[in-house]
């Protein structure tokens, strides 16, 4: 059994561009709030190497040490952050309840949720070990870096369809491997690819290994799933577009989501179906999924929460 050890203004889930923008603005609001960092503190950034596109880094910066700088701002206006892991909530009533790491419990007055979501990877040992050295999930954030190359991208979907006409703006040639002989994009996404010149869809096809001189990618291997023959492609940078995962699997039965996870906040705000429980950066956007993007939406979250709170305190006083 866990026993309620504290009571906080603001308790913020969650540690990556969002989550430490909205501890930012709650801190400097002296909502006093708490920031669990979750199990990878940072977030997805922390396992980018370059970030180029953020704004205020005119020469840009390792994805870890922004988030650091993300992190020394919060903790300078007096944010309290923790290392620990959310595993359950009690939404019940007007005090909401949080358990961290499974035995402590504290009650909130309001919650900023944002844990984000986490690519979806092939489960490619060489995938991982070039991940950040020529793998990214990330089009639109590393596609700069292979200017002028040849790539390829893998997945079927609408994402995947997009990215792939994105890179084809920027690289030599762009591969679109897709595991079955159609697409599951949309019928003007497909359209898009298939008249875009420098784009070569290989259909049936599953990548097997990702090949690398020990530094960067030089090439993947892959095999037709219906001949079974193998061939490698030359390319330099290798993209997988097989969708996100929110991790929110904790908030269901509490917060409206849709089929895929992502919380459903009101249109023009952060706010959830529950009051007092706001939620911002990728866990509930599936369609910018940027740093910059995820910072605003929790600055919002914290300016949001300030207000609700001076609104009950009102209707108290």
């Amino acid at each position: 059994m866990s026993e309620v050890t504290e009571h906080v203004h603001c308790l913020i889930i969650g540690s990556g561009p969002a989550g430490y923008t909205a501890a930012v603005y709650a801190a400097r609001a002296d909502l006093k709030p708490v920031l669990y960092t979750g199990i990878v503190p940072g977030g997805q950034l922390t396992q980018t190497t370059d970030v180029e596109n953020f704004p205020g880094y005119p020469e840009g910066i390792l994805g870890p040490e922004m988030m650091e700088d993300f992190r020394k701002q919060a903790e300078r206006f007096g944010t309290d952050i923790r290392f620990g892991y959310i595993t359950s909530v009690d939404f019940t009533g007007p005090i909401h309840k949080i358990i961290v790491d499974e035995h402590k419990t504290i009650t909130a007055d309001t919650v900023i949720i944002a844990t984000g979501a986490s690519a979806k990877w092939l489960g490619l040992e060489s995938e991982q070990k070039y991940n950040g050295f020529g793998v990214s999930a990330c089009a639109v954030c590393d596609g700069f870096f292979f200017k002028g190359q040849d790539v390829a991208i893998v997945g079927a979907g609408d994402t995947a369809a997009e990215e792939a006409t994105y890179l084809a703006k920027l690289c030599n040639k762009v591969h679109l491997l897709v595991r079955r002989d159609e697409f599951r994009a949309s019928k003007a996404m497909v359209n898009r690819v298939l008249n875009t010149p420098n784009i070569e869809v290989h259909y049936n096809t599953q990548t097997t290994e990702i090949i690398g001189n020990g530094q960067t990618v030089t090439g993947v291997k892959v095999v037709n799933n219906q001949t079974t023959e193998e061939s490698v492609l030359d390319i330099t940078g290798f993209f997988v577009a097989i969708g996100h995962k929110p991790n929110t699997d904790i908030f269901k039965g509490w917060l409206d989501m849709d089929d895929t996870g992502y919380l459903i906040t009101k249109p023009g705000t952060t706010q959830t179906n529950i009051e007092g429980v706001f939620a911002c950066g990728d866990a509930q956007d599936k369609v910018y999924r940027q740093a910059v993007t995820a910072a605003g939406t929790g600055c919002m979250a914290a300016l949001e929460a300030e207000r609700y709170l001076a609104a009950k305190e009102h209707v108290m006083a």
